[in-house]
């Protein structure tokens, strides 16, 4: 019988794939191409329905763990369910409308050996053309935040920090630096991290679980950090809802994040906040559209939709069971290979 002499792994990298065929062809064919280390690649397919998980499973077969599920869990459940597949040290979420750039992994997790308190890493991200794409990482959602995000002082002044606190200014992601949020579409964590963790919260269904996830790993002495030197490509967005129900889902995130990382007194102000911002827009862009339809009605339409939502998203996420079992019926081809460019 013929013995597997393969390496461990040393990093798990998770890939989950919602209709974007081509695009995460192109993301684990980059994996492949520019990573060095030891590693193994978990896709788990959310039910696509534009022929992703035929088109994975024909091109990569037995080189990667495939699960081939016909639900959609959502982009934090279905993470929590591959990881329950990991056999490495590390674990990477890896978003599919990505492309690994100049052995971004490897730098990654060499960096991140060297800083074992930081817990969570992330890297620098950038768009088809090479320019900055910011959104690698975040800083927490505060009250002045909110208010400068409401009042439209975020987008006015987006290179000051004073005003831009989430955004941090004009950072241009170039330099190591101590952050609140890394992005889950380029997240390093060692797997004993993410299991301590629980995982994601599930409650979410996307957008505000890597936020979740980061502001519990800082309440336990962890300090989340990027590294400039491991740069990817990412779109943003490819699998996302029409513009609408993105923000609608975001707005959710953020009712959800503050009722449970605020304090008591803090949680009712935020919340209002959150009622402004979604008010103001809803107000100013139906005024704008009177005096130039053609200029704001879409985005008075927009608009409309978003604040006819809001009993939706004022509400935020009900609290959930982070360590919920996986689903017995996900239906997988797992593969016992690892990775690697050598």
């Amino acid at each position: 019988m013929a013995t597997n002499t393969a390496p461990s792994p040393v990093v798990s990298i998770i890939v989950v794939s919602y209709n974007t065929r081509d695009l995460t062809l192109r993301c684990l064919e980059t994996v492949f191409e520019q990573t060095t280390i030891p590693f193994e690649l978990i896709v788990i397919d959310n039910a696509s329905n534009d022929g992703s998980a035929d088109a994975i499973e024909a091109s990569f077969g037995d080189r990667i763990h495939f699960i081939r599920s016909d639900t959609n869990h959502g982009f934090a459940r279905a993470n929590n369910i591959a990881s329950k597949r990991a056999r490495g040290e590390w674990l990477l979420l890896l978003n599919p409308d990505t492309e690994v750039l100049d052995h971004a992994i490897d730098r990654l997790v060499a960096f991140a050996e060297t800083l074992p308190d930081a817990g969570i890493y992330g890297g620098r991200t950038v768009f088809p053309d090479r320019s900055l794409n910011i959104a690698s990482c975040w800083n927490r959602i505060t009250l002045w935040s909110l208010f400068c995000h409401a009042t439209g002082l975020s987008a006015a002044f987006s290179g000051s920090e004073v005003f831009n606190t989430e955004g941090m200014g004009s950072w241009a992601r170039d330099t190591v630096r101590r952050v609140d949020i890394v992005v889950g579409c380029f997240l390093l964590t060692r797997v004993e991290t993410w299991e301590r963790l629980g995982g994601f919260d599930t409650s979410y269904w996307m957008y505000g679980e890597e936020s979740d996830l980061c502001l519990r790993a800082r309440r336990l002495g962890m300090h989340p950090i990027i590294n400039p030197d491991a740069v990817i490509v990412h779109l943003v967005g490819a699998s996302a809802p029409k513009r609408a129900g993105k923000l609608t889902l975001v707005a959710k995130a953020r009712v959800t994040l503050v009722k449970r990382h605020f304090s008591s007194v803090n949680r009712p102000l935020g919340l209002g906040l959150i009622w402004i911002w979604g008010a103001a827009r809803r107000v100013a862009s139906g005024l704008l559209a009177r005096i130039s339809p053609g200029r704001w009605g879409e985005s008075a339409e927009l608009w409309r939709e978003v604040w006819g939502d809001r009993g939706d998203w004022l509400r935020g996420y009900p609290a959930s069971d982070r360590n919920e079992e996986c689903p017995a019926d996900t239906a997988s081809t797992p593969s016992h290979e690892i990775g690697s460019a050598s």
